[in-house]
């Protein structure tokens, strides 16, 4: 239980360092922006320390299946409950730029803040593991530079794979956008949670750019070039095709729907102007 008491008290901290970042930067809603870097910050280091429970926790810690399951869970509920519109995910920000929801500017510096954000986290947890506070992380410590990739599969399968899962996560999140948090946030957690424990000896089911770049790019047995083509083109490819069959069309690059009639509005027909009204 030491173990998991100060994994706790890690995701405690990193969650209060990213709510004060978010307090910060409302005070200059110029820098809004910022707020997706607190928000990938969150959550690539709060999924950090869940890898290393799933990766050394069962025989380090005495940690199962259940409990790694149940505290995935709990930080994506957490994730979107408090970060709110901030997602920490380009995909998402490069969705809202294809629907003419944000303009070209804000969402470069969208994408920029949240891999900062995801490359902050992953020297944070660095730091954490080097404290060696538990067994656990000793060992994560000892194996942080052969750290065993996330990309369990040749690289067409790890892109099939994430593409599916980037088409089903974008077109639930687009089916959900109009819905009170209360149903959204609960509903995309489950999801990102079933389909991170169902991809777990495939890829892992990311679907989130700056997330694969903090929880597998930097370990050993691909290139970068090759994690990019797995984690970053599918996701976006599954994204597009997602927004294309929900709206027939992507409004940013063409505005003919393509699958779907526009309704006629049935007009009666006109009288004769030489027609008048009985009296």
């Amino acid at each position: 239980m030491s173990g998991l008491n100060a994994s706790l008290g890690y995701f405690v901290a990193i969650v209060i360092t990213g709510v004060l970042i978010r307090i910060l930067v409302k005070k200059w809603p110029r820098f809004s922006f910022m707020l997706e870097f607190a928000s990938s910050f969150m959550l690539v280091g709060c999924l950090l320390e869940v890898q290393t429970i799933v990766e050394v926790g069962a025989w380090a810690g005495g940690l199962g299946t259940d409990v790694t399951v149940t505290m995935l869970f709990v930080v994506l509920l957490s994730h979107g409950i408090i970060t709110g519109t901030a997602s920490g995910n380009p995909s998402i920000s490069l969705q809202k730029y294809l629907q003419k929801d944000a303009s070209l500017l804000p969402t470069l510096l969208a994408f920029t803040a949240q891999f900062l954000g995801s490359h902050l986290a992953i020297l944070v947890a660095v730091f954490y593991w080097s404290l060696e506070l538990t067994d656990m992380h000793m060992i994560k410590n000892l194996m942080a530079s052969e750290c065993s990739s996330s990309l369990k599969v040749s690289m067409l399968q790890g892109f099939f794979t994430e593409f599916v899962c980037a088409l089903v996560f974008h077109l639930l999140l687009l089916s959900l956008r109009w819905r009170s948090a209360l149903i959204r946030v609960p509903l995309m957690a489950v999801l990102l949670t079933f389909l991170s424990h169902s991809a777990r000896n495939f890829t892992s089911g990311f679907v989130n750019p700056s997330l694969a770049y903090g929880l597998t790019f930097h370990c050993p047995g691909f290139s970068y070039l090759q994690y990019a083509l797995v984690y970053w083109l599918s996701s976006v490819t599954g994204m597009t095709l997602a927004l294309f069959l929900f709206m027939g069309h992507i409004p940013k690059l063409f505005s003919k729907n393509l699958l779907y009639s526009q309704k006629k509005v049935f007009r009666g027909p006109k009288a004769d102007k030489g027609d008048k009204k009985k009296k």
